[in-house]
């Protein structure tokens, strides 16, 4: 996990940072998170388009699904996005329109795995939007050759 987006309604995002912090996680917060947490670190532009590779991670506050999804759309990587959330509506949306190869309601982005999904070893992930999309194992770079054998035929 990269980036926190937490819904500007939520009642307590002190404590869910805190516990992270508390955890050994560096946060990097927006604005409006540090006047909350003034003593964490605030997050730079490019904070919200890196893969720390390290227990950093990047978290702002934003205007509810709307807020989160275009935070996403800009600085998302389209690998795995996960919400959660106790309203369906607003689960159900964030699966529809974010676009990314996986998408999770309630569940940890490590099942973002290709023997999670039941493809065997994974291989590599793509993120692009044609052919292999996701996790990626061998029959996912497998690539068709057709082959037609005619006596003149036309296509009629």
């Amino acid at each position: 996990m990269e980036t926190v987006l937490i819904d500007r309604g939520f009642a307590d995002p002190r404590h869910l940072i805190s516990t992270l912090s508390d955890a050994g996680c560096e946060v990097r917060v927006d604005a409006d998170l540090s006047r909350l947490l003034p003593d964490l670190p605030r997050a730079t532009d490019a904070d919200w388009d890196t893969e720390y590779l390290d227990a950093i991670a990047s978290a702002a506050l934003v205007d509810g699904v709307d807020g989160a999804i275009a935070h996403i759309a800009a600085h998302g990587s389209h690998h795995t996005d996960a919400i959660v959330a106790a309203d369906a509506a607003v689960a159900e949306r964030f699966l529809a329109e974010v676009d990314s190869a996986i998408v999770l309601w309630n569940a940890s982005t490590q099942f973002a795995d290709g023997g999670e999904f039941g493809l065997g070893a994974e291989i590599g992930i793509a993120t692009g939007r044609l052919h292999a999309r996701g996790p990626v194992a061998l029959e996912g770079l497998t690539t068709y050759k057709w082959v037609g054998y005619g006596t003149g035929q036309v296509r009629g």
